[in-house]
């Protein structure tokens, strides 16, 4: 007699269980925020069938033309990022115009970061996430091998 399947266990993935899959994603002319939610929702594995909450599903995006992203309307002059550097009157601010010459790769850090949860899965998510500005990137090894398998 052939040995049945137990339907009354359910199945969640771990990291121990997950291959690392490797994904290239080209920014150029793609609008921030739907890039982002693309990005973010790749990187927890929502896009998966096997998807776990609780587990990092060991998905690894690779963005290339992060300078030829796209903002709609206004928001390349209006929009400002802000932070406080600690110090008495240390309020810093920066337009996505003056961050796109300055480092292209941290408008979309930024948005897929406050895409993320607030946890320390984020941080191992956030670590997992490669941007170059152009579209040279050093990891053609990892995402040939990935797109073999």
């Amino acid at each position: 007699m052939a040995a049945t399947k137990n339907m009354n266990r359910a199945h969640f993935a771990s990291e121990l269980t997950q291959k690392p899959r490797w994904r290239v994603i080209d920014a150029q002319g793609k609008i921030v925020g739907r890039l982002a939610s693309e990005i973010a929702i790749a990187l927890r594995g929502k896009d998966r069938a096997d998807f776990t909450p609780h587990a990092n599903m060991n998905e690894y995006i690779v963005v290339i033309n992060a300078e030829k992203v796209v903002f709609t309307g206004d928001k390349m002059t209006e929009k400002v990022y802000d932070w406080y550097t600690g110090w008495i009157g240390g309020l810093k601010h920066v337009t996505p115009e003056e961050l796109l010459k300055k480092n292209p790769g941290e408008i979309i850090r930024k948005a897929v970061v406050g895409m993320l949860p607030k946890n320390k899965l984020s941080r191992a998510l956030e670590r997992q996430l490669k941007i170059y500005a152009g579209s040279q990137h050093p990891h053609k090894a990892q995402v040939s091998t990935a797109a073999a398998a």
